[in-house]
């Protein structure tokens, strides 16, 4: 069952054919979101390529081995095209702490657990980890607490990120990287990514007569390995960006990144079995 997020302190705006919208520095919520990500078709509304705001969404908590919490977020860039960079700031803050790790470069649409912000086990059950994001003159607030309802596990992970019937076998893939620290203008830096799975979950296949054909899914048919730009001052250029889909062996990426200006750039690789995923970061120096 897919969870919703929690909510918010202040009373939504409005209601639009049974569905709640999100108000301005609020909580988001999932009807909000659901009626942004299929309602535009049906109820006429424009979808803009640029100049809307990305709004912060809480996912949900697990509890740690050690016995802390992780608080997990993710967000809706609402243009369909333009992807917006909103530097550490006073723009893009988390109560308690300020920098905890989020992005600063938002990708098109509903991206869904991005980050993680982990607190100690005494944390009191009704504070709240607060994402504040300012952008094209709106601010919007997600709001996670420890909601016993909002509790995660793999299997309501896998749901919301449409990976369909979960494995409770299945393992994430794990990943390596290389590691390049600094290159100087207009020097390019090469990074080659690998994965290993455990092979699970197995692809999808639909009988059609006597016949099994493997069909396209919500998932993918084995493992993928993606890269993106998670922070930086200008923009990274990947070449290629993503892999092949792989079953049953291991994959690897070898790709090119150049850099539009120099500063302190967050890479992140993300190998994806369809169902579960892992990801790792690379800080790169570019000097000018």
């Amino acid at each position: 069952m897919k969870r919703k997020p929690a909510a918010s302190s202040q009373k939504p705006e409005t209601e639009k054919n049974g569905i709640l919208l999100a108000s301005s520095a609020s909580g988001f919520w999932l009807p909000a979101l659901a009626f942004l990500l299929a309602g535009v078709t049906a109820l006429g509304q424009i979808q803009y390529a640029t100049g809307q705001n990305v709004a912060p969404a809480f996912e949900g908590w697990e509890q740690n081995p050690d016995g802390t919490y992780s608080f997990f977020f993710g967000y809706l860039n609402r243009n369909y095209e333009e992807q917006v960079d909103i530097p550490i700031g006073q723009n893009n803050t988390i109560e308690p702490g300020g920098d905890r790790g989020q992005p600063t470069h938002f990708y098109p649409r509903r991206q869904r657990f991005v980050f993680k912000v982990t607190v100690p086990k005494e944390w009191d059950k009704q504070q709240r980890v607060v994402w504040t994001l300012t952008s094209h003159g709106r601010t919007d607030q997600a709001k996670g607490w420890l909601q016993p309802e909002w509790e995660l596990s793999d299997a309501v992970i896998v749901e919301n990120l449409g990976g369909g019937v979960p494995d409770p076998e299945n393992k994430p893939p794990s990943v390596t990287v290389d590691a390049i620290e600094t290159i100087t203008l207009p020097n390019t830096a090469t990074l080659t990514a690998s994965a290993t799975d455990d092979g699970l979950p197995k692809p999808y296949r639909r009988t059609t007569g006597n016949v099994a054909t493997n069909k396209e899914s919500r998932r993918p048919q084995g493992v993928q390995i993606k890269w993106i730009q998670y922070r930086g001052p200008g923009k990274v250029t990947f070449t290629p960006d993503i892999s092949p889909v792989i079953h049953g062996q291991p994959v690897t990426l070898t790709s090119k990144m150049s850099f539009s200006v120099p500063g302190t750039y967050v890479l992140r690789v993300t190998a994806s079995d369809g169902q579960l995923f892992t990801s790792r970061d690379v800080t790169v120096t570019v000097k000018p």
